[in-house]
């Protein structure tokens, strides 16, 4: 069963009414309205970096960060659980949001050699580094060989191979996972799941016994452990426990035919509340692993990103002009568009939307579409949403974008891409400014025969 943030906005009919503002506001308490300075996340008015950077504009709560990192920390310790977290990269590779879960103590889940120089280069050990991905090149696996990246999660009896000739060549020891497909259905969109036969994700369980102990006698590799991963925004523990107590029995079989097991990687994908989803909580989570893999003596980690990050950020957009229509609901067009936030798009997610001004936020409701700019009918992050009435020029915060937001930007219709800003306690800074537009043909070349003398430089166009 799909959750309502994956849900099209046609499949709702029969949903409960979406959340007002105060109960979104509720649900978040790093937010709060001012009567004057309107929306603040923090203690730091959001029109303020609005004034300064422009829109669309993407904001993260360093604070928000931490607060989270130690709420799941807390929770394994609690469980008595001796877990390593490896923060997912992908859901948000900014250098300033890795150097705040770094200095926190988180290590790094990474799946492309990028992902991998990124990390390293905002401070966090290579040791401390797993790395995953179905499809890791030949130069990458080098890379991590190089650095010494603490755990390779491989996910083929192929990957086995190729990396055993790779570290044997290299005159090095790759500790290595195998990637467990336990076949569980996780309840998440068919697009973020991971953990059923069909999906391209790791080695199908039947097939462990053998490549581990085919691994065992290669050259160049250290079988340490199981990872798994089914999937992203489960809200649910028993899909959990349904995978752990596959890699269980796994590792029972391992032990009993004399393989060394130390390590279990339970991946991530603890679901976050955008509209009125439970979510689910870490110590939900920690229970899942204590129940199910508590007594088999080994060390853990664990793979968190969207429930880390999710709600620390926010996308700011300004109305550019509202369409009215003879039937149905006006188009609000922001400045913020599809190239910038793809989730909804992508998924049909739903993102909660929040006047910047408390005077706008406190109006009646009456529905909404609200889209962006961009040439595609699908540029579109709200259908018929109960909003006050929004004119052109007003600001919104688009809420929980802080996952597999800014990082899966493009700059389709030659948009660029937007700036960033870190609030950290009552203070800004910009870590990232709007990318200059000539950015966006400056590593592009023409032809020498299709030079044209006669065309004179934009900038000479525009005096």
């Amino acid at each position: 069963m799909q959750s309502a943030a994956s849900l099209a906005p046609t499949d709702r009919a029969n949903q409960q009414p979406d959340p007002a503002t105060g109960d979104m506001l509720a649900t978040r308490p790093h937010l709060s309205m001012h009567a004057v300075s309107g929306l603040l996340l923090g203690d730091v008015p959001l029109n303020a970096i609005a004034d300064t950077l422009g829109t669309p504009c993407w904001v993260t709560g360093a604070d928000i960060l931490r607060s989270r990192y130690r709420e799941l920390t807390g929770a394994m310790a609690e469980a008595g659980l001796p877990v390593s977290v490896h923060y997912a990269v992908k859901a948000n590779d900014h250098l300033a949001v890795l150097r705040v879960l770094g200095a926190e103590g988180a290590g790094a889940d990474v799946v492309s050699g990028g992902e991998l120089r990124r990390a390293v280069q905002a401070g966090i050990a290579p040791e401390a580094i797993v790395f995953s991905g179905v499809g890791k090149s030949e130069d990458e696996l080098r890379l991590a060989l190089a650095l010494g990246v603490g755990q390779i999660n491989v996910e083929s009896a192929e990957e086995i191979v190729r990396l055993s000739s790779i570290a044997a060549g290299m005159d090095r020891i790759a500790h290595i996972a195998l990637r467990v497909n336990p076949d569980i259905e996780a309840g998440a969109h068919d697009k973020i799941s991971t953990g059923r036969l069909g999906d391209k994700f790791g080695i199908d369980h039947r097939d462990i016994l053998a490549l581990y102990a085919q691994a065992a006698g290669l050259p160049g590799l250290r079988p340490v452990g199981l990872a798994v991963h089914i999937g992203s925004q489960i809200d649910r523990a028993a899909p959990f426990r349904a995978a752990y107590r596959r890699l269980a029995s796994l590792v029972d079989a391992l032990r009993a035919a004399g393989g060394q097991v130390g390590t279990i990687d339970c991946g991530g994908g603890l679901g976050v509340r955008y509209r009125d989803e439970n979510g689910l909580s870490p110590r939900a989570l920690a229970g899942a692993i204590r129940a199910e893999l508590g007594d088999l003596g080994v060390r853990f980690a664990i793979e968190p990103g969207r429930w880390l990050v999710a709600p620390a950020g926010l996308l700011l957009a300004s109305v550019l002009t509202v369409k009215r229509q003879r039937d149905g609901a006006p188009f609000v067009v922001l400045d913020a568009a599809m190239n910038d936030l793809l989730r909804p798009s992508l998924y049909g997610a739903w993102h909660g939307i929040l006047p910047l001004s408390a005077a706008v936020a406190a109006g009646p409701l009456s529905p909404a579409h609200v889209v962006g700019p961009v040439c595609e009918t699908g540029d579109s992050f709200a259908r018929d949403r109960m909003l006050p009435e929004l004119r052109p020029g007003d600001r919104v915060a688009i809420l929980d974008t802080g996952a597999y937001g800014a990082v899966m930007s493009s700059t389709y219709n030659a948009r660029p891409l937007a700036a960033q800003a870190l609030i950290d306690g009552g203070r800004w800074a910009c870590i990232r400014a709007r990318q200059p537009v000539e950015a966006l043909w400056r590593d592009e070349t023409v032809p020498d025969w299709l030079q044209r003398a006669d065309l004179p430089p934009l900038q000479d166009r525009l005096r």
